[in-house]
This record gives C-alpha cells, structure tokens and sequence, in this order.
C-alpha cells in the first residue's frame, strides 16, 4: 500500500468518519496539535532512558489515550464511525491525577515561577505541556465553532484530560530534572 494516495493535493483532507474538510479547518488543526504532542511525547520518551521503564510505560498509555481522543476529534457524532470508538470518560483524567499525585510525592515544594529547561527530558516535557495547552485551546474553539463536534459527554472528558495532561507534564519536568539532581531554576 502507498503512504500518498494524492487525495489531500487540493487542501482536503478526511475525517474518520467520512467527511472531506479544508486542511485549514478548525477540527483539523486540533487534532493536528494532538498529533503533534503525540510525537512530542515519542521524543520525551526516547530521552528519558532504559531506567525509567515505568515512566515510558506511562507515557505510551498517554500516547494510546490521545490516539484515543484524535479519533473522536476526526469523527461526527451523528456518524455510524462513532461506534467503533472506545468511549473517552473521565477515568483518564482521574488516572492522570493519580501519577501526578504519586510524582509530587518525591519533590520539594514549589516555591515560585519556574524556567523551562534542565535536563533534555524535562526540557521534552516543558515542549509537551505547552503543546499540549495549545491543542486544549484549538480543541476548545472548534468546539465553539461547531456544532456537530463531539457530543457532551467526551467534550467534557476530553477538555478534562488535556487539561490534567498539561499538569501532568508539568510535574514530570520537575521529576526528571530531581531524578537527576537539578534543581529548579527560579524565575526571577
């Protein structure tokens, strides 16, 4: 099977569930910033190391959830595609709370603004938590735009968990500089 099939030359391109949009579309520039955080967070991965298996474990499970939420992204509600979809709930933004919470446990108290940076890996992180606060706002305002754009139960859920992750990444760039031994750089 070929990569291009050429159906995007003219600035089309399709939903999941059938749907031809421009390229320049709210929904998909959303679901684009979701694709970009996932790679992002390949990246992070990859700089973490070997060592940190239980991190890329996790951080793969938060790859699969946005795989997750890009589908329901690039699907209409009222399509038959919806019901391939794995419902997106709450329960991955309480699981988010819950590393969070386990993470925080190992660092000291933050006591200010702090600058992005340190490691590579927490500066990975910094990039996937303003990545994925952007993604939050594209995907909030094709929510606004349109209709026919999710249903209320996985806006919801979906603005929750992007929200959380954002959190989430925070708190890991913190982690891996102290598992490294860095402190954090104070804004000044």
């Amino acid at each position: 099977m070929k990569i291009y099939t050429g159906t995007g030359d003219h600035g089309k391109t399709s939903l999941f569930s059938g749907e031809r949009l421009s390229k320049a579309n709210q929904r998909i520039e959303a679901y684009g910033d979701v694709d970009e955080l996932t790679s992002i967070i390949g990246a992070l991965a990859a700089s973490i190391g070997t060592e940190q298996k239980e991190l890329i474990i996790q951080l793969n499970k938060v790859q699969s959830e946005l795989f997750n939420l890009g589908s329901w992204l690039a699907t209409t509600p009222d399509s038959p595609s919806v019901a391939l979809l794995k419902k997106f709930s709450d329960e991955s933004a309480k699981k988010l709370e819950l590393a969070i919470d386990r993470i925080e446990e190992n660092l000291p108290t933050l006591k200010g603004f702090i600058l992005p940076g340190g490691t590579t890996s927490s500066a990975w992180a910094h990039l996937a938590r303003t990545v994925c606060r952007r993604a939050e706002r594209h995907v909030i305002r094709s929510m606004e735009m349109e209709n026919k754009f999710l249903d209320n139960e996985n806006r919801k859920a979906i603005i929750t968990y992007l929200n959380r992750l954002s959190d989430y990444f925070f708190v890991l760039a913190r982690y891996l500089n102290h598992l490294s031994g860095i402190q954090d750089q104070l804004w000044k």
